[in-house]
């Protein structure tokens, strides 16, 4: 690490004497000073250091650790992406401890060996710099409409691509997979790729009783019933001009979606208790677990509602289906919920990533995003282990059965994809470490993806 690095290392040490000397041992870097908590403070908001080394006993008393700790404490709250390396007596570990659980990446012991220190501030700067380039890779990518839609899975790539292919036209597209899989996410991406000016709005039609869907839908005029003290919007009119999604939508009465497949045809609704047609431009997206041709053959449900409502369908596959892409949610999850419990250090043990690559995953999407969020807050380590996850006793699943095709070109792509795919997850995305993990050097893993189709 040169000096030349664009952040600077940030030196918290009240002994001016001990200041010199680390200052000089770490003549390869750039370096800024501070020898109190204050000071200290004022540096941090002017250099924006990625790395610091402190002391935990500094002024007003220099004997206690507490000006120290809050010190770390208000370090992590200015920037949590910070890696402060904490330097203790020889006799104060459990001190060391406590800093590493609130949050410190590191500690060393007085007196430390000057190589010692320059390497794990070394690997302190390319962790944060790692880190770093993978949050402007991430703002990068929300910044697209499917932002949200975590995957390196080739079939929910291709699904990625067909909704934006769909986004600009006016067809209605239906959802089709198991709870939790992520459909009002797809909604949402289509919503957001289409451009259509108007909100997106949805609605859960098992989650409302039958006597009040029909006014939630389409409204109600003033005195339309008992209770109708004021006209009332309903969501479709909501929705102008934009989207509507229409979630469990085979869980649709009877009596209401006859009303809904003429406003499919003719684009228009009446209120409750109102005269008046009132023109709605909206995009209708349905989604549903349940299988529809069954409901039509059990006549629970429309065929020519169906027709109208399935012009694009969309068959998402369950989280167990898609290779790596558990492991990318987890890690992706545990950064959001870490950082909102102010606990940014926490990371996947690999008993925990072998667990959570095991599982099978029933309520998909939804059960592993409560799983680390459960783990992020009960955790007592910064390494969450597969008992913080729920996943106490994972099963090793055996490898599946291979296909009919034995061409071998085939099967090694597959294979490559497979274990690429697979390395990626497990390392978050980052190139260097997964590169190591397949025993390739990184050129040739950016050549193997790109062969791929990897992103």
């Amino acid at each position: 690490m040169s000096s030349q690095n664009a952040s600077p290392l940030l030196i918290v040490e009240d002994d001016l004497a001990l200041q010199k000397q680390i200052k000089w041992s770490l003549d390869r870097f750039e370096t800024v000073v501070a020898n109190d908590r204050e000071s200290a403070l004022v540096q941090l908001r002017r250099h924006h250091p990625s790395v610091v080394t402190m002391d935990l006993g500094l002024p007003p008393d220099p004997d206690s650790v507490s000006e120290g700790f809050k010190l770390l404490g208000q370090i992590l709250d200015v920037d949590p992406n910070v890696k402060v390396i904490v330097l203790t007596g020889q006799n104060d570990q459990a001190h060391a401890l406590r800093a590493v659980a609130a949050g410190a990446y590191d500690f060393l012991a007085k007196p430390f060996e000057p190589e010692i220190l320059g390497l794990t501030i070394d690997r302190a700067f390319r962790l944060a710099e790692l880190q770093a380039e993978n949050r402007r890779i991430q703002a990068m990518q929300m910044g697209d409409a499917l932002g949200g839609l975590l995957t390196r899975d080739p079939e929910m790539l291709r699904i990625g691509r067909l909704i934006e292919r769909v986004a600009g036209s006016g067809a209605s597209v239906l959802l089709l997979g198991e709870s939790g899989t992520g459909k009002e996410v797809l909604a949402q991406g289509l919503h957001a790729a289409s451009k259509r000016s108007g909100k997106f709005v949805a609605i859960n039609c098992a989650a409302i009783p039958e006597a009040l869907l029909e006014s939630e839908l389409f409204g109600y005029e003033k005195g339309a019933f008992t209770g109708a003290a004021k006209t009332t919007v309903g969501k479709i009119e909501t929705a102008n001009g934009g989207t509507l999604m229409l979630d469990e939508i085979g869980d649709l009465p009877h009596s209401l979606q006859a009303k809904l497949l003429r406003f499919l045809q003719e684009r228009t609704i009446e209120r409750l208790g109102g005269r008046q047609e009132l023109p709605v431009d909206v995009r209708v997206v349905g989604a549903t677990h349940q299988d529809l041709q069954a409901l039509i053959k059990a006549g629970r449900f429309r065929e020519d509602l169906f027709y109208r409502l399935a012009e694009i369908v969309v068959d998402i596959p369950p989280l167990r289906q898609r290779n790596g892409d558990a492991v990318l949610m987890a890690h992706a999850f545990l950064r959001r919920f870490a950082q909102e419990q102010r606990r940014s250090n926490l990371t996947l043990s690999d008993e925990a990533i072998a667990a959570i690559e095991a599982h099978s995953w029933p309520g998909n999407v939804r059960e592993l995003l409560n799983a680390i969020k459960r783990a992020a807050i009960m955790a007592d380590d910064v390494r969450v282990t597969a008992r913080d996850i729920g996943l106490h006793n994972p099963a090793v699943e055996g490898t599946p059965a291979a296909g009919s095709d034995i061409d071998l070109r085939t099967v090694r792509e597959q294979a490559e994809r497979q274990a690429i795919v697979t390395a990626l997850a497990r390392t978050s995305g980052n190139i260097l470490r997964a590169s190591e993990l397949l025993g390739v050097s990184r050129p040739t893993l950016y050549d193997l993806m790109h062969r791929l189709a990897i992103k």
